[in-house]
């Protein structure tokens, strides 16, 4: 009986260990780094851990760390430096890849985030501070795991890099581009009808006029519920697109406003999708 019970306990170990050979991968295998780019296309495809920018696809910072975390390669804050001063918040950060296996650094990125960047003028310390960590962190796995990414058929930069570079300013051509014919069986509803942008800058014939108070961006709750709903399939990628690339624009009243609207147009589709089956 005790012979037996040595027996169950070794093919478990066994089924264990097998199980955890196919679910993990070593970066130095070319052939199971392959793979994880095979099962890395899947996955962020699935969960939508990418933005389309300018008609490319850039994995968020949630793809790279889950590209790690199969390597067993994770990311270590090092440094997070206060380079602020009286006219501006502004953080440097650097952070390290940690090999698990072997316990040694593999990688290394540094990134920075200012207050002074477009559509950031409002955020608080602690969002700044923040973003330079997710930025460092997105940094060091692309010095490292680049070509997965590639091979996974995405964009070897990171989504929020690409916002750092001024990317969002780049979306204005696209906000005049047409966006494409909704499908035959749902009404054609403009794009500004779907979603509320960031208000147009004032005039310039007008007068100056007193310094207003903070803007309150939308929260990251109702971000979340915008994301959610723009991934309705209902919704074009024109309308997902334009989206995605001013959702950090939206204060908290058009952001709820946005929200509203989704809802009625994708209870619309559905309805007429439905209809027409």
């Amino acid at each position: 009986m005790r012979m037996q019970t040595m027996t169950n306990q070794v093919t478990n170990e066994e089924k264990v260990s097998k199980k955890s050979k196919i679910e993990s991968y070593d970066i130095a295998r070319s052939d199971e780094t392959m793979h994880l780019a095979i099962d890395l296309a899947k996955f962020i495809k699935e969960n939508r851990l990418f933005q389309n920018i300018q008609g490319k696809e850039y994995v968020n910072v949630e793809g790279w760390q889950y590209a790690g975390s199969r390597l067993g390669i994770l990311p270590v804050v090092d440094e997070l430096i206060n380079m602020s001063d009286s006219t501006e918040i502004k953080y440097l950060a650097k952070v390290n890849l940690l090999n698990l296996r072997t316990e040694q650094t593999v990688g290394a990125g540094f990134a920075i985030c200012s207050n002074k960047e477009q559509g950031r003028k409002y955020y608080q310390e602690y969002a700044i501070a923040s973003m330079a960590q997710t930025r460092a962190i997105g940094k060091a796995y692309r010095n490292a795991l680049a070509w997965i990414i590639r091979a996974a058929g995405y964009e070897p930069t990171p989504a929020e890099e690409m916002d750092y570079q001024g990317n969002v300013q780049e979306s204005k051509v696209e906000q005049q581009v047409k966006p494409a014919a909704a499908p035959k069986t749902m009404k054609a509803v403009p794009v500004d009808a779907v979603v509320e942008v960031a208000p147009a800058p004032a005039a310039k014939s007008e007068a100056p006029v007193a310094e207003e108070a903070p803007v309150k961006y939308a929260t990251a709750k109702q971000k979340e519920e915008i994301i959610r709903l723009l991934n309705n399939p209902v919704i074009t990628r024109q309308e997902k697109t334009k989206m995605l690339l001013n959702i950090n624009k939206l204060d908290e009243e058009r952001a709820k406003q946005s929200i509203v609207k989704l809802k009625k147009v994708i209870e619309d589709r559905e309805h007429e999708q439905s209809a027409a089956a």
